[in-house]
């Protein structure tokens, strides 16, 4: 992997990840771009005691334009986009409309292909490494930044998770502040490490799992499973078999196998609902420990979390979507339509002949 770093015209970072070593990155962002103006703000919940980014400059921010608008294509045939080059593998930039800015985190973009028409399930073993390459790059980047505490990467994909902008890509978040679903995490961890005596949950859960009826998919360095209490119709946790706090923490041999095993699960994915359905919409997390000291969790430390990865969809079955409401949304207790044992039935009978 060769990494290129440069600048748009209006100052913000913009890295090229390219497969071959000899590729040259010189091109210049000739577009008039004034100085990106932001006004995030991080607000804390005195009654949850979580935190809320106010953003109101994303109001502004580009929305499902036409293709040949896109602003994650290359620039070619005299139009400028967001990437000053003729063509890309992969490439980061900071998001010129950002829910984290400054103190307050950053937000990247992550084009995964310079092909506008493709999506993560069609990369090909290389291309998805190299992504993961990206991801961990950026994870350990980020992480010494002094505003930053959690590096989250993700993917929204489809218009029903309420993507604007259909080019296949993801983004990144460097939170200042340990977010509240791993704060929750972390709290049973430290629960369940007292009550066994050092036994680590996350161990637990995947060994659990493994003698179970609801793997997915298995390889010799990574185990995809529907969970037990699965919130979402259809959901997937992917975890390494060897626990690691974070992507940086992944051996060769994992990150070897990574692409095959999370290309599949992808694939099988566009596969729950039938052939002739559109395309399953879902969202992919990384999760992974933050950084610095996790004092306030009675004993535990990054090396008792575990990365993985969880995938879901918010469509319960063929034309219909799981909506977020009064139980989901007022007190964050999910309903699920889907037996989680049905779910991972179905999607070990879709797998890749």
């Amino acid at each position: 992997m060769k990494k290129t770093s440069t600048r748009l015209a209006d100052g913000r970072e913009l890295i090229y990840y390219d497969l071959a070593d000899d590729t040259v990155r010189d091109a210049v962002d000739r577009r008039p771009l004034d100085a990106t103006v932001t006004t995030s703000e991080i607000r804390r919940d005195e009654l949850l005691g979580d935190s809320v980014a106010i953003a109101s400059h994303r109001q502004g921010r580009t929305y499902h334009p036409p293709a040949d608008e896109c602003p994650l294509c290359p620039s070619r045939d005299g139009r400028l986009s967001e990437i000053p080059d003729a063509s890309y593998d992969v490439v980061v930039f900071e998001n010129r409309f950002p829910s984290l800015a400054g103190d307050s985190g950053r937000c990247e973009v992550v084009c995964f292909t310079s092909d506008h028409d493709a999506s993560f399930a069609s990369l090909g073993e290389r291309q998805a490494r190299l992504v993961l390459d990206a991801w961990t790059d950026r994870t350990s980047e980020l992480s010494h930044l002094p505003s930053v505490e959690q590096v989250f990467c993700f993917e929204n994909r489809g218009v029903e998770i309420g993507v604007t902008l259909q080019h296949p890509h993801g983004q990144i978040y460097a939170y200042p502040f340990t977010t509240p679903r791993t704060a929750l995490m972390l709290r049973q961890v430290a629960a369940h490490k007292e009550a066994t005596g050092g036994e680590n949950l996350f161990d637990a859960v995947v060994e659990r799992e493994r003698a179970g009826e609801r793997v997915v998919l298995e390889g010799e360095h990574w185990v995809a499973f529907v969970p037990y209490a699965a919130h979402w119709p259809y959901e997937v946790h992917l975890y390494p078999k060897r626990r690691v706090p974070d992507l940086l923490g992944l051996d060769e041999a994992a990150r070897t196998e990574f692409p095959r095993v999370y290309l599949e699960l992808l694939r099988r994915f566009d596969r729950i609902f039938g052939e002739n359905e559109p395309p399953t919409p879902y969202i992919a997390a990384w999760h992974q420990a933050p950084f610095g000291q996790l004092a306030e969790f009675d004993g535990v430390t990054r090396d008792d979390f575990a990365l993985h990865l969880e995938l879901f969809t918010i469509r319960r079955t063929s034309g219909k979507l799981k909506f977020l409401a009064g139980s989901e949304s007022g007190m964050n207790v999910f309903i699920n339509d889907v037996p989680p044992e049905r779910a991972a039935e179905r999607l070990r009978e879709v797998a890749s002949s």
